[in-house]
């Protein structure tokens, strides 16, 4: 196997590929407020296994088109979906974010948690701009420093790994060049990254080892995920996922 198909198999089980919560999920839902009787269309980029858009599916009143590049992500989805009762309300494509089939105007919400790095936040805000109807929302995570100076080897990292992490100010001015207007914004806390992320990650290494029989390539990729955790560990009080809720104008 590659080392993305090994990635891809570390992953695909868990229910979130990232940092996030249900908690969160629903308090950036909160600050669109969406009426109970509007019937949303929205599309959740870079859904994953789509933890959060289990939760969105569940808590508005419409249908979500859920689009990853990796069918074995979207397999889970569509698996939860059925067994919740959910996939009348839940659509999968496979489809890269950077080439999607939507019309101009064609979502009340475009959503993406930790995702639209990918292609980058500006290139993703941009992008997804003609998709979103005149007064839609746009609700993105993406890594943000939550401080206004850091250590060295933590700013070196990612600027290396991620050059468009930036403050949250300089973020919130891109979203209002490329004419939207911010509605809210706040950073996940620990407990997304640690309890809801990290620790189930840890836990899928042993049998993700065993099922690969301890390979070379198997260690490397279990070995700089335990780096980034212990990244983490040593500079959380320095950077997070920024949650970003913004409306068209």
């Amino acid at each position: 196997m590659t080392a993305l198909e090994l990635i891809i198999d570390l992953h695909k089980n868990s229910e979130r590929q990232g940092p996030g919560s249900e908690k969160e999920t629903l308090k950036a839902l909160e600050l669109i407020n969406p009426p109970p009787d509007q019937k949303l269309k929205v599309a959740d980029i870079g859904c994953g296994s789509g933890g959060q858009t289990i939760t969105l599916a569940k808590n508005i009143n419409g249908q979500i088109i859920a689009v990853d590049l990796f069918p074995e992500f979207l397999e889970e989805l569509n698996k939860k979906s059925r067994e919740l009762e959910l996939a009348n309300k839940i659509i999968t494509l496979v489809k890269s974010m950077d080439d999607l089939p939507f019309g101009k105007e064609e979502f009340d919400i475009i959503w993406s948690e930790g995702a639209i790095y990918n292609i980058g936040f500006a290139s993703g805000i941009k992008k997804w701009k003609d998709y979103l109807k005149v007064g839609g929302y746009l609700a993105v995570s993406e890594l943000t420093w939550i401080t206004d100076s850091r250590p060295k080897e933590i700013e070196d990292f990612w600027k290396r790994e991620y050059p468009e992490v930036d403050t949250a100010s300089n973020k919130i001015k891109l979203l209002e060049d490329e004419d939207y207007s911010l509605v809210g914004y706040f950073y996940l806390t620990q407990d997304s990254w640690i309890e809801n992320y990290y620790k189930p990650l840890e836990a899928r290494f042993e049998a993700f080892l065993k099922r690969h029989e301890d390979s070379e390539l198997a260690r490397k990729i279990v070995n700089d995920h335990k780096a980034e955790i212990d990244l983490y560990l040593k500079y959380k009080d320095y950077y997070s996922y920024g949650f970003y809720i913004a409306q068209k104008n």
